[in-house]
């Protein structure tokens, strides 16, 4: 256990954003390949577009979830009520861990970013930010629910 989430760490801390880091972590279980995983998950890093909104990090353990409990039959009813049970579990979850599941408020902002450039990744960046942190539990938290079944 935490195999996955140290990997999504590591991949945080290597210039991934959050989402596509938590998402690469385990793109391996669907046949997914790398390019694919980190173009799938690309748009939802900085709290989706780095507008600080929903964590980037729950958004890749939804994607995640997505892949474990989605379903492509439009009629199955029953299979999408599932899928969201499990995923607002796991928002649950991650809100627990963390106090919220906003970008603004885990980075402790009080509005949205205006500006979509990412800021460059240095030493200080990591420093001030606890996202490698917050990647690392999301990517456990998936663990913890789908790789004890």
């Amino acid at each position: 256990m935490g195999h996955r989430a140290d990997r999504a760490k590591e991949l945080f801390t290597s210039g991934c954003n959050c989402s596509q880091a938590v998402f690469l972590a385990f793109c391996d279980k669907y046949g997914i390949d790398r390019d694919t995983a980190m173009k799938i998950a690309s748009s939802f890093g900085g709290g989706m577009g780095r507008s600080r909104e929903v964590c980037g990090a729950l958004s890749g353990m939804l994607m995640v979830c997505g892949m474990e409990t989605g379903s492509a039959d439009t009629k199955d009813v029953a299979a999408k009520g599932e899928n969201y049970r499990v995923a607002r579990e796991l928002m649950d979850s991650f809100r627990e861990d963390n106090g919220s599941i906003y970008c603004r408020e885990l980075l402790g902002l009080t509005k949205r970013e205006e500006s979509p450039v990412p800021e460059e990744r240095t030493a200080a960046y990591y420093k001030k930010r606890p996202c490698a942190e917050i990647v690392y539990r999301a990517a456990l938290i998936l663990e913890e629910k789908f790789e004890q079944q």
